[in-house]
């Protein structure tokens, strides 16, 4: 068989599997190159929040301004520490003091303070007391309790565990509480108990 013959066969039958060798190239490189990317279609993963404070404060007081430069509310505490999983600052013997929309002014304190990253909550825990000063309508209203949960934005005062509440003269016990600070009105439920003072009674001409 002459040489010209032979290579002609060899030609035509690298002709017949030319495209399998094309597409087994195609394959490898496709293979290659999905392993070497990085894997942009899966999920990411959740980023871990550090569970323990990111950090601590001080004999501190942190004060928050409205777009007036008027003083809303200031929050005081021998210790704060800030736990970034919650975004909450936790403070020990937490003073706050806050001035409502409608000029509504109230002063709280606690043995433990949680403040939410936002400022709109805070809970007081431990000894908590809430005082709304007086108004030309109201008189001074003092509220008493282990746990009183102050609502900034909707100037509101909740408690779940029994309260004491001081209304001038006038005074009052419950399960619980629902104070509007705005209004001065507030519901109690559960074991109510009241002792209304006396109003003296207008002299003779």
């Amino acid at each position: 068989m002459s040489a010209s013959l032979l290579l002609r066969k060899l030609r035509d039958r690298l002709s017949l599997y030319m495209p399998l060798l094309v597409m087994l190239v195609l394959a490898l490189a496709s293979w290659w190159l999905v392993r070497s990317m990085p894997d942009l279609w899966s999920a990411p993963k959740d980023k871990v929040v550090r569970k323990d404070p990111d950090y601590n404060l001080q004999h501190f007081v942190v004060k928050v301004f409205d777009a007036q430069g008027r003083l809303v509310r200031e929050v005081m505490g021998d210790e704060g520490h800030h736990f970034p999983e919650t975004d909450e600052l936790h403070i020990q013997q937490v003073t706050f003091k806050a001035q409502t929309d409608t000029g509504q002014h109230l002063n709280a304190v606690g043995r433990t303070g949680i403040a939410t990253g936002d400022g709109e909550r805070v809970t007081l825990l431990g000894d908590a007391m809430a005082v709304r000063e007086a108004t030309d309508e109201w008189p001074r209203i003092e509220l008493r309790g282990d746990k009183i949960i102050a609502l900034i934005k909707a100037e509101k005062l909740l408690s779940s565990d029994p309260v004491q509440i001081t209304r001038g003269a006038d005074k009052f016990t419950a399960n619980t509480m629902d104070f509007d600070i705005q209004s001065g009105h507030y519901q109690l439920s559960g074991r109510v108990r009241g002792t209304l003072a006396p109003t003296s009674a207008p002299r003779q001409p």
